[in-house]
């Protein structure tokens, strides 16, 4: 009897030794006689358990991890006819059923349905597990009633603008152009998000479905991926599985014999971090220095080779799928107010069991961190949680019974952003981080605007000064007033939201500074 093992081909998986195993199986299988099928499948997002081996059994996958290779013969061993540890043996790093681990089982997963559980590059695995249904639904369907269905759904832009996505998409819809186009966003670069990449490297014809959809909704017949440079991996994957959808007639000039055309492109990045902000994206595309544009014109009017056209982030553009298979108030029914749907979290820095965790929106970070993330790695109390990348606020434990909502967030002067959340035990220095978050946009600024090149210049050397000791009070307050002058006059939200670290820093961890809480501005 054949046994199919699954062994992820996820970078993090990659990263603690995942190939090493799969060889390991092979050879013992080899050795031992035994039939075996190794599927590379994408992580579960269980990152503390990587590798995390599935092996099918007739009652479902049951897991174990971390696997390193001296532990493949002993779960040979192990495991009996069914693949579970028969009773007599059993294996200290077998989990159970993967699907009844409280980690995943205690998630909504939506976007993520299929991550982990089938091969990416398998079409007829994407299509078993409801792939294409979506995309089926939209070529029976005229444009305005996908998009109605886009805009009834309350999907908003997972990239951290959380702008309507059905908005954006109506708007290059009722732009008259004889050129449309579709660009995804992938290039990830915000500290402690890795929810794309695993898309890409678990699921990508999610992606792929999706930005079709988006093509056959506002008109537009090419799309393009653009991928950071830091993704080797999920980029090699997302060609393999652009290859796969065009054989299969899911991409090219005539979609499953509907006399609708849409195909992708997949193109590199370069390392900018600004080139995550959309313009600059556009600007990369076309072969120039990443630099910010003014708007307007929007991209949706004006955009790639002065054409409409809609840019998604990954994780927008792979829910649409679902949206459409399953219909608007499905994907509704799910989250609070105008936070609609799931968002990916995913959890890193000091954290035991860091990974993803698609929820629906209404959770407080609180029961993110220690009932999915298990408190602290050091086991030292957790003192503040940065939300939403390196433009995101540090939060203190005061904070953190806020449910995780768009607008919930922006009362307390945060935002979720790309849904990183990157955690801190009480031996961090909030003032060195302040300092960082200014350096990092004046490493990172483009140069085009003012406020963002020269003000996160001098607010490195403010910051600095303050922690040097030198009058401390005046440098607060003017510290605060440059900090309202990059948020007001910045070109984009690189400058505008750098402030946020910094201001959060002083006003919730003023000791930090040596400062007293008394002698921190007000409106800090």
């Amino acid at each position: 009897m054949e046994r199919i093992l699954y062994v992820p081909q996820d970078t993090a998986a990659l990263a603690m030794g995942a190939d090493a195993v799969a060889d390991a199986f092979r050879t013992e299988a080899a050795r031992r006689g035994l039939s075996l099928r190794i599927v590379r499948n994408g992580s579960r997002g269980l990152l503390w358990l990587e590798p995390l081996v599935e092996i099918a059994t007739p009652a479902g996958r049951v897991a174990y991890g971390p696997v390193a290779p001296a532990d493949v013969p002993s779960i040979l061993d192990a495991i009996g006819t069914d693949g579970a540890p028969d009773g007599r043996t059993a294996h200290p790093l077998y989990h159970g059923p993967t699907d009844e681990i409280p980690y995943l089982k205690n998630q909504e997963r939506l976007t993520f349905a299929r991550v982990g559980l089938i091969d990416p590059l398998s079409i007829p695995d994407y299509e078993a597990r409801d792939g294409f249904a979506g995309l089926r639904k939209a070529l029976d369907m005229p444009s305005e009633a996908i998009v109605d269905a886009i805009v009834e759904s309350g999907l908003r832009g997972r990239g951290g603008a959380a702008f309507p996505t059905g908005i954006k998409w109506r708007t290059v819809l009722q732009t008259p152009s004889a050129q449309k186009y579709i660009v995804c966003n992938a290039d990830e670069g915000d500290s402690g998000t890795f929810s794309d990449r695993m898309l890409m490297e678990g699921d990508p014809c999610a992606l792929i479905e999706g930005m079709a959809i988006a093509g056959l909704a506002v008109g537009a017949t090419r799309g393009y991926i653009y991928i950071r440079s830091e993704y080797p991996q999920a980029e090699r994957i997302l060609a393999g599985a652009l290859q796969a959808a065009r054989t299969a007639g899911w991409l090219g000039d005539d979609i499953q014999g509907s006399g609708r055309a849409f195909d992708i492109e997949l193109r590199r990045g370069a390392g900018a971090y600004i080139c995550g902000e959309e313009t600059s994206l556009l600007e990369s595309l076309e072969g120039r220095r990443g630099l910010v544009r003014a708007k307007p014109p929007l991209p949706a009017v004006r955009g790639l080779f002065g054409c409409p056209t809609v840019i998604n982030n990954v994780i927008s553009l792979a829910t649409v799928p679902f949206i459409l298979a399953r219909g608007a108030q499905a994907y509704r029914d799910f989250g609070m107010g105008r936070s609609r749907g799931t968002l990916p979290f995913q959890l890193a820095g000091n954290i035991r069991c860091g990974g993803l965790v698609e929820k629906a929106f209404g959770l407080t970070l609180r029961e993110l961190l220690f009932d999915f993330g298990g408190g602290s790695a050091s086991g030292r109390p957790l003192r503040a949680v940065q939300v939403g990348g390196p433009l995101g606020a540090y939060l203190p434990e005061s904070q953190w019974d806020t449910p995780l909502d768009y607008e919930a967030f922006l009362e307390i002067s945060a935002m979720l952003g790309h849904g990183g959340v990157v955690a801190f035990d009480d031996t961090a220095d909030m003032a060195a981080l302040a300092e960082y978050a200014m350096e990092f946009c004046a490493i990172e600024s483009c140069g085009k605007c003012t406020p963002c090149r020269i003000g996160s210049v001098r607010g490195t050397e403010v910051i600095r000064a303050i922690r040097e000791g030198g009058d401390r009070d005046a440098r607060a307050e003017l510290l605060q007033e440059l900090c309202d002058t990059m948020m007001a006059g910045s070109l984009c939200a690189l400058g505008g939201m750098t402030p946020y670290p910094v201001l959060s820093a002083l006003r919730h961890f003023p000791e930090d500074f040596g400062l007293s809480p008394a002698s921190v501005p007000l409106t800090a």
